[in-house]
């Protein structure tokens, strides 16, 4: 909004010293940070207090999982998704260049998988069930939703200069000049690494702070990338893919950022309130779709590795209990295997973030190595 005011005072020869600095994407990336956390912390109490009276039980916890928390979490409301979209598109919005397909194509993919979230949410609270609605379905309206993105960016985005069908293709890390272009197959491929992404850190999604600090820092890590990749020099020296007009996410990933930041206030333990698949399902979509726009989405495996052991454990252990009617871990998702073994949920939540950032710096690494 900022960056269009600027633009058309520019445009009428209008010199605004101040509005001279939303020209620069860094500022503008800073600024939607501190924004989006404005944003949510203004939210937190009022929002959490609101909350509580309408939900009155909270979130339900599951009776199988771990004992303690049927105790120490009863009664705390979830929902929180509410205060990070918020802090993240009124942060996005307003630093944003709103004429990048990017940018929207990014904000549609994490505002419909909130919608989505919330509808499960209130499923589950209002039945006070762990059950919400159809798994089916849900993947059904993800699926559609990631295909409808990916046509958006393929369509849409600028095409880029002396890379003929690089929109359509997988671009490998390490390897320089390697593509493969998928053609219109591209979707099934882009829809299931949005998808994959959004239902991986939901299953992350189940201690306090777990999920939404390597969130943070997978935002971080596809911030610099953006960055990067969407700015031809850089591109041209680091010798990866140029993607015109995708450097704006990192104004995107900057407010994701600031609204987690916000959030982790009341989330951090004992958390206040829970974001629910309001929040993990937006969010995990949300990174799905930056990495998709940026032609990064095999290094979205690496950075979120975290999120892709947490899927794969329940993959394996629902597989294996069909196959065997045993288990491979003691319970699932793998957070709570650590804690079935001892673990004090604060040391499984503080290791899982470790992991995160030696993940991000992994795939940091790939720009280089090439």
């Amino acid at each position: 909004m900022l960056y269009l005011l600027y633009l058309r005072l520019a445009e009428h020869h209008h010199y605004v010293p101040v509005l001279n600095l939303v020209h620069y994407l860094t500022f503008r990336t800073g600024m939607s940070v501190v924004t989006a956390q404005i944003i949510v912390v203004a939210m937190g109490s009022r929002f959490i207090r609101w909350m509580q009276a309408k939900q009155g039980k909270g979130q339900p916890i599951r009776k199988e999982g771990i004992q303690r928390h049927i105790i120490e979490k009863a009664g705390t409301p979830t929902m929180g998704g509410l205060m990070i979209l918020a802090g993240l598109i009124g942060g996005t919005l307003l630093w944003g260049d709103l004429t990048s397909v990017y940018v929207w194509v990014a904000l549609g993919v994490t505002a419909t998988y909130g919608c989505l979230g919330f509808l499960d949410d209130y499923a589950k609270v209002t039945k006070q069930s762990t059950e919400g609605l159809s798994g089916r379905a849900r993947l059904v309206l993800e699926f559609l939703v990631a295909f409808a993105a990916a046509a958006a960016m393929i369509k849409f985005g600028a095409p880029t200069p002396g890379t003929a069908g690089l929109s359509t293709s997988i671009a490998f890390p390490i390897f320089k000049a390697l593509l493969l272009n998928l053609g219109w197959f591209y979707l099934a491929f882009a829809g299931f690494v949005i998808v994959g992404a959004a239902n991986a850190v939901n299953f992350t999604d189940g201690l306090d702070g777990l999920a939404i600090v390597p969130v943070m820092i997978a935002a971080a890590t596809f911030g610099v990338i953006a960055y990067l990749v969407g700015n031809f020099k850089f591109a041209d020296y680091l010798q990866v893919h140029f993607v015109p007009g995708v450097g704006e996410l990192s104004v995107f990933c900057g407010a994701m950022i600031g609204a987690g930041l916000g959030f982790l206030w009341y989330n951090a333990p004992p958390a206040k309130i829970f974001m629910g698949d309001t929040g993990s399902l937006a969010l995990g979509g949300a990174l799905g779709a930056v990495a998709v726009a940026c032609k990064h989405e095999i290094v979205l495996a690496i950075v979120g590795g975290l999120f892709v052991a947490e899927a794969l454990s329940v993959i394996i252990q629902v597989a294996y209990f069909k196959r065997t009617g045993r288990r491979v871990f003691l319970m699932a998702p793998i957070h709570h295997h650590f804690e079935k073994l001892g673990w004090a949920e604060s040391t499984v939540v503080i290791r899982f973030w470790i992991v995160a950032i030696v993940l991000a710096m992994l795939g940091l690494a790939t720009l280089k190595l090439r």
